[in-house]
């Protein structure tokens, strides 16, 4: 259960992308690199980033564990083709030219074996010397910047105002960015809800594509389209960007 992907107008409404940002980092990541038309987005949520993809002309599949995303993606973006699927073991049965995972999705395996198993599905689903785009938290800004201090934040949607505050804290041991977060609306809540995140390091990331059979393009934390700005050393910034592409033979671990 998850408040904001049980109420996927809301994530929107909380998490607004009006520019379209997310999917135009995709696409020049892939005319960039030269990466073809048939594109999996993993973890695509309320479907907004594989709609305007479809939108530029790729042909996109979606997959996601939330029926309700799911269902407000197939309202809004007929374009595209969604499939309920968990990232750790989907088999769709057809190989991509692309395959992306944004907004921190692949940091949704919290373990190694997680990580492993994601990335090798994403191997057994695109053609050889297809490219995989992946966009997330990075780890090594937080040995550079204190976890930031509680928040609270509201969101209007529908005619009631949302209130959410954040806790965020890090679990050493199992290397995982925590969060607490508390909803409350006029006549409802509290409701508490947790999640996290895996933390991964440049090097970290590399090694775990490496042996999935990937070579990596690029590593790095901008520009990116939800990167703020940053005068730091390189790959210290809140967000790490990735561009492999796999191997024309892959080697299998």
């Amino acid at each position: 259960m998850n408040f904001l992907t049980d109420n996927p107008a809301l994530y929107e409404a909380q998490f607004p992308d009006p520019d379209h940002r997310a999917a135009r980092f995709v696409d020049d990541q892939v005319r960039r690199f030269d990466g073809g038309r048939n594109l999996l987005d993993v973890g695509c949520g309320t479907g907004r980033d594989a709609g305007r993809l479809a939108v530029l002309g790729y042909d996109v599949t979606g997959i996601d564990v939330s029926e309700a995303m799911l269902a407000y993606a197939r309202e809004r973006h007929s374009r595209a083709t969604f499939i309920h699927a968990d990232m750790r073991d989907f088999a769709l049965g057809r190989r991509f030219d692309v395959v992306t995972c944004l907004d921190s999705a692949m940091l949704y395996c919290h373990t190694n074996a997680d990580l492993a198993a994601f990335l090798r599905r994403c191997r057994e689903h695109l053609r050889p010397g297809g490219l995989l785009i992946a966009e997330m938290r990075g780890a090594a800004h937080f040995l550079t910047h204190p976890v930031p201090v509680p928040f609270t934040r509201t969101v209007t949607h529908a005619g009631v105002t949302y209130t959410s505050r954040t806790e965020l804290w890090i679990d050493h041991s199992a290397q995982l960015l925590r969060r607490r977060r508390t909803w409350s609306w006029p006549g409802g809540g509290p409701l508490e809800q947790h999640s996290a995140w895996r933390l991964l390091f440049p090097q970290e990331l590399t090694y775990f594509l490496a042996v999935a059979g990937f070579e990596v393009l690029d590593l790095f934390d901008q520009p990116g389209p939800r990167a703020e700005p940053h005068d730091g050393p390189p790959l210290s910034a809140d967000r790490l960007h990735v561009v492999a592409r796999l191997a024309k033979d892959p080697h299998h671990a």
